[in-house]
């Protein structure tokens, strides 16, 4: 196990937060049941209160804990495009996760990211984490290390170097209510019937 990850993955169990490579760009995050961490995110990023946050899972199976019974045709999207680039907005399980991560919505956006690093501190952590873009607030989104603001990487505890392998941002595809509606588009591309 690489030393580096094995230090991130403390780092998240104790409620610290770290930034770190995905398959579409570098993230900032934390687990999401801390909630001193979430807040401190939030803070950090500056990111409005009322915006969910994005969380990585590992699994289907570790988004339907969080989710409401997926429907058949929302699982069929997870097994062909995850892990990759697209994010799900599906309604959740609204006890299960703060409302600060869940922006105070019934819904919470979801993806398995393709790359090791965010799966394996998942997957150690046991917990989903918050995966959103590692900026402040309506700054650009960083895909390389160099694009990262120095500012924001001194208000974390850990940062993990690495390749985004896509450098671009996930689709997200709001499946909470019929029909289904793109709210970005990124790596993955769909067509809406």
């Amino acid at each position: 196990m690489n030393t580096e990850f094995k230090k991130a993955t403390e780092v998240l169990k104790k409620g610290g937060i770290i930034i770190f490579p995905t398959d579409t760009a570098y993230g900032i995050g934390c687990r999401i049941d801390d909630e001193g961490a979430v807040e401190r995110l939030f803070k950090i990023r500056k990111r409005p209160k009322t915006q969910a946050a994005p969380v990585l899972v590992s699994s289907i199976e570790m988004a339907q804990k969080y989710l409401q019974p997926l429907s058949e045709e929302v699982k069929d999207l997870m097994k062909k495009y995850w892990p990759g680039g697209l994010t799900i907005v599906y309604p959740c399980q609204t006890k299960k996760l703060l409302p600060l991560v869940r922006g105070n919505r019934e819904t919470l956006g979801v993806r398995m990211p393709d790359h090791k690093i965010p799966l394996f501190l998942v997957q150690n952590l046991r917990t989903p984490i918050i995966g959103t873009s590692a900026n402040f607030h309506g700054e650009k989104t960083p895909y390389k290390f160099e694009d990262l603001n120095k500012k924001l990487i001194k208000e974390v505890d850990f940062v993990i170097k690495g390749e985004c392998l896509k450098g671009i941002v996930s689709t997200v595809i709001d499946c909470s209510k019929k029909p289904w509606k793109i709210l970005r588009k990124g790596a993955v591309k769909l067509k809406l019937e």
